[in-house]
């Protein structure tokens, strides 16, 4: 399995690398947007965990971005607390919102859990009319 972590507190991208490497293959780690979406474009990584508030490319922005070329689960974790911030993030294209910090067992929970979803448009669709 492959883990794209981009957060812009190298402390945190260290964190997290060291907290996934036993439960994934790789770990990949960016400390600003651009460098995350080359990331993710040349790793074709399993799922992506980004931050919100990161200078010059904020993770609202990433999220966009990524949804333009890839359908990849994208995990958000922020300290960011707020009802508005979480939907604001979904509607750009997360798939999971987490508040930092969260404990190990619970991020390797929900990083499993999107990786058990399938992740194209069609089916996100499907899913939606079978309501």
């Amino acid at each position: 399995m492959k883990i794209i972590v981009i957060d812009d507190d190298p402390a945190m991208t260290e964190l997290l690398q060291l907290l996934l490497q036993p439960a994934s293959s790789e770990i990949f780690t960016a400390n600003s947007g651009p460098v995350g979406i080359d990331l993710i474009k040349s790793k074709n990584p399993d799922v992506v965990i980004l931050d919100l508030m990161m200078p010059d490319m904020d993770g609202w922005q990433v999220c966009k971005r990524v949804r333009e070329f890839s359908d990849i689960p994208i995990l958000v974790l922020s300290a960011l607390d707020n009802p508005g911030v979480v939907a604001e993030a979904l509607d750009a294209g997360a798939d999971d919102y987490l508040i930092k910090p969260v404990a190990s067992g619970v991020l390797i929970a929900h990083i499993n859990k999107l990786l058990r979803r399938p992740h194209t448009a069609s089916s996100k669709i499907s899913a939606a009319l079978s309501w």
